[in-house]
């Protein structure tokens, strides 16, 4: 049975007129009004990072922050994910750079001041994390903290609902896109598992900091390994070009 205050969002944002896909972008958007916060991000996770993809995320900066977890495979929601503890930084500008050297610099230039990251798991299972944004520094107080993590326990519910129930396929597509959407990637990272004869995690790190070397999206360097125009290898360089397969 759920706690009081997450039974009361569970029943806000399910009015039952939208379906249920629409549930985790109005429990974001009933996040952002309930709290003092900028904005809000819900992204899929696993054992080996962030790679799931994002759910639903409000308007502005907290998109762009979320794609930018993903692709560069650190910051709080990591962190969160990995360790299974909030990531409560409410002062960005004092350790945001030492603590993620990629990035910290672009959380910073995006105007975000602090972030609550808060993992989102079923005992041992890892089924993603809630993010919070905030454009000013400050810490969440006591009665914010227990607020934030009741919409987050309202998100692992959220989540476990959408994997079991498919409304007219609405609600299943959702989670099902949110992984198609880097399904380049997975696939991506299969490939080099066999050229590089590693682990799955250890090719998406390697695809992952290509990605940032390059100052690419980690889905367009992606999409070069699957069309075979980018090899990796285990040469000085790394990888290697091709000429583009047709």
């Amino acid at each position: 049975m759920p706690r009081p205050r997450v039974a009361e969002i569970l029943t806000l944002i399910d009015d039952g007129a939208a379906g249920r896909a629409a549930l985790p972008a109005r429990l974001c958007q009933e996040c952002l009004a309930a709290l003092a916060i900028s904005g809000v991000g819900l992204a899929l996770m696993t054992a080996d990072g962030p790679t799931g993809g994002i759910v639903a995320a409000t308007d502005g900066p907290a998109q762009e922050m979320e794609e930018l977890q993903f692709s560069l495979g650190e910051g709080p929601c990591v962190d969160a994910s990995s360790s299974g503890r909030p990531v409560l930084q409410p002062d960005l500008l004092k350790d945001a750079v030492a603590r993620w050297p990629a990035f910290g610099p672009a959380v910073l230039a995006a105007g975000i001041r602090a972030i609550f990251a808060f993992p989102l798991q079923l005992g041992a299972i890892r089924l993603g994390v809630l993010d919070l944004y905030r454009s000013t520094p400050g810490r969440l107080s006591a009665s914010e903290l227990l607020d934030a993590l009741a919409f987050a326990d309202a998100a692992t519910q959220v989540l476990l609902h959408l994997q079991h129930h498919d409304d007219d396929n609405g609600a299943q597509s959702m989670l099902t896109d949110a992984f198609d959407d880097r399904a380049v990637v997975h696939q991506a990272t299969g490939m080099m598992t066999v050229q590089l004869d590693v682990s799955l995690a250890h090719a998406l790190l390697r695809l992952r900091a290509h990605a940032y070397a390059t100052e690419r999206h980690i889905c367009e360097v992606a999409a070069d390994v699957v069309d075979r125009s980018l090899r990796f290898d285990h040469s000085d360089a790394g990888s290697s070009r091709q000429a583009r397969q047709c």
